[in-house]
């Protein structure tokens, strides 16, 4: 599908590489799994982290992704106090509305690993800084 738009068709596509590298590092060919690991994983990262840097790394998104990251963000409630790895893991778990925490650790990892691969290293180390040492692996570090 293409909207002849040219920064919209590439968004969309750049969106779709995303996709197909979560699904990868899920090990699946589902599009839609694939989809709810990321959004639910960036979801629960842009609200752990500070308003400012959250915007920073939205920044790096493609343009449909920026989107699907702010979706229902409320900045006045940002940052969340979490501070273990198992909490960061049973939000995704509620967000995603996936079977457990053994499930989103999984879908957690997969996104981790997309994200070393597609933000900047300054950008991660960033976001890293941000976080608790136990949750630097939510952001790729």
């Amino acid at each position: 599908m293409t909207t002849h738009v040219r920064s919209l068709d590439h968004g969309i596509q750049t969106t779709n590489e995303w996709l197909r590298d979560v699904a990868a590092a899920l090990g699946t060919d589902d599009r839609h799994y694939a989809y709810r690991a990321l959004r639910a994983h960036l979801h629960v990262l842009r609200d752990r982290l500070a308003v400012d840097e959250a915007a920073q790394l939205a920044a790096q998104l493609p343009n449909l992704l920026r989107g699907i990251y702010y979706e229902g963000w409320n900045p006045s409630s940002t940052p969340l106090n979490i501070h273990h790895e198992r909490d960061f893991v049973a939000r995704v778990a509620a967000e995603g509305q996936f079977a457990g925490t053994t499930e989103a650790g999984a879908a957690m990892r997969a996104v981790a690993a997309v994200l070393r691969q597609r933000i900047s290293d300054g950008e991660l180390r960033d976001v890293t800084a941000a976080l608790p040492a136990e949750l630097a692996g939510a952001a790729g570090g």
